[in-house]
């Protein structure tokens, strides 16, 4: 069975992150294509998939084209019932159905004043009342979230599901423009901020695509809200400690120093985007050795 998803921007398209967590934190294959933000014409790009005209768009093995999260949510989790892409409880399910739901719909006016910028973290910016609603919004269904399914864990509704998927767009909203928030959703938050796979995808975004002057707002920067990457570069010579890339298994040709040691990769991507959050990457982190 493969996946075919296509997907946007990593840094901006706050939908493409949504479709990709949905396979990458749910453990199911999938071949993934991109389109290009910098020409504004993905409708054009998407030509070779109509009628879907926008990202992400799944294609089935049998060549359905499923476009849009909540349907791509919902037919992965028909197809993978043990994947866990909804609580299994009925009660936690019914509320994390109702949650992605009301994301899918709702929040207007932070996803309009506020885009998904994963380059950048503002400071600075003061939020409009209608904004501000929005964020008391989220404090209320997240609270109810929390306090109806009673979760050990950081995540809504028990066990990461698909309603967690579907706020981590936000999260990285509240982040990146330091909404003010109670400490329960700051809570939340940190947690998107420091899933793996989260940081996976924004570290692939750094080091691809261009920085898009339409997504930028005019307020002073400051680094980013999670946790500091470790201090790592690409180098142009000296001795790698492993004869393997981590990820691909072929010889190395690129290279990265950490720490005073060196490390190689089979190509410039795979180096870069480990440069970029060595610690995303469990293959790498296994031969560093703090697995």
């Amino acid at each position: 069975m493969t996946y075919q998803l296509i997907l946007g921007d990593r840094s901006y398209s706050s939908w493409s992150l949504r479709g990709w967590l949905l396979f990458e934190n749910f453990g199911i294959p999938v071949n993934s294509r991109f389109v290009h933000f910098e020409t504004r014409d993905v409708r054009e790009q998407m030509a070779d998939f109509a009628p879907a005209r926008t990202v992400p768009t799944l294609i089935t093995p049998e060549g359905a084209s499923v476009s849009d999260s909540l349907p791509i949510a919902e037919e992965l989790a028909s197809r993978h019932p043990d994947a866990g892409i909804w609580p299994t409880d009925p009660l936690a399910r019914a509320t994390a159905r109702t949650l992605a739901a009301e994301m899918h719909a709702g929040f207007a006016a932070l996803r309009e004043d506020c885009p998904m910028n994963l380059r950048v973290a503002y400071s600075g910016y003061a939020p409009s009342e209608a904004v501000t609603a929005d964020v008391r919004r989220l404090e209320e269904i997240w609270g109810h979230a929390r306090t109806t399914c009673t979760p050990s864990g950081p995540w809504l509704c028990g066990d990461y599901c698909a309603a967690d998927v579907f706020y981590a767009p936000v999260a990285a909203r509240i982040a990146g423009y330091g909404l003010d928030v109670n400490e329960q959703a700051k809570a939340y938050v940190a947690a998107h901020l420091s899933d793996p796979a989260f940081r996976r995808w924004r570290a692939m975004g750094l080091i691809q695509g261009e920085s898009l002057p339409w997504y930028a707002r005019e307020y002073a920067t400051r680094d980013w809200p999670g946790p500091p990457p470790l201090a790592a570069k690409a180098v142009d010579g000296g001795m790698a400690e492993n004869e393997t890339c981590p990820y691909s298994g072929k010889p190395v040709t690129h290279l990265m120093e950490i720490e005073a040691r060196i490390f190689g990769f089979c190509n410039a991507f795979c180096r870069d985007k480990t440069v970029a959050d060595p610690a995303a990457w469990p293959a790498f982190m296994a031969i560093y050795g703090l697995m």
